[in-house]
């Protein structure tokens, strides 16, 4: 089940990128809901909301640490616990969506724009993003849940 959920996770994001680049990246706004969800491409070169700009050997390398300690524990634990399998899954089909794009690009692509009027704007996103967002949710369901 975790292979296929991190496999399922890599695909996922690498088809959204892509399509979004072809169809976004000349400066084209796609407006979902009016004043509030559109997608629009942008080429980030740091990591979340824009840290470490710049810095893709660095964050390359912390992705991998990252990676290898959750993969060791994920299989040297035998938890059995679905909040964390399916947690570290995403965590790591997201990680590795998003690690591939600065490998080969030396950027990540973002296109998930959620924003009210313009007013605010929250930093654009993509579906490695939400993997490692609800991963991370799940993971301290699960923390959460064994502290009881």
């Amino acid at each position: 089940m975790e292979f296929i959920i991190i496999v399922l996770g890599i695909i996922a994001d690498r088809v959204t990128k892509i399509a979004a680049a072809k169809a976004l990246s000349g400066g084209n706004e796609v407006v979902i809901i009016k004043n509030l969800f559109s997608f629009s491409y942008v080429e980030n070169v740091g990591a979340a909301f824009g840290i470490f700009a710049n810095k893709q050997i660095i964050l390359s390398i912390i992705t991998l640490i990252i990676l290898s300690l959750i993969i060791f524990y994920m299989y040297k634990s035998k938890i059995k616990s679905k909040f964390f399998r399916i947690g570290a899954s995403l965590v790591i089909g997201g990680a590795i969506g998003n690690l591939i794009d600065r490998i080969y690009r030396g950027y990540v692509i973002d296109f998930i724009l959620l924003h009210y009027k313009d007013v605010y704007s929250w930093p654009n996103f993509n579906v490695a993003d939400i993997c490692v967002v609800f991963g991370t949710i799940s993971l301290a369901i699960y923390i959460l849940k064994d502290v009881k």
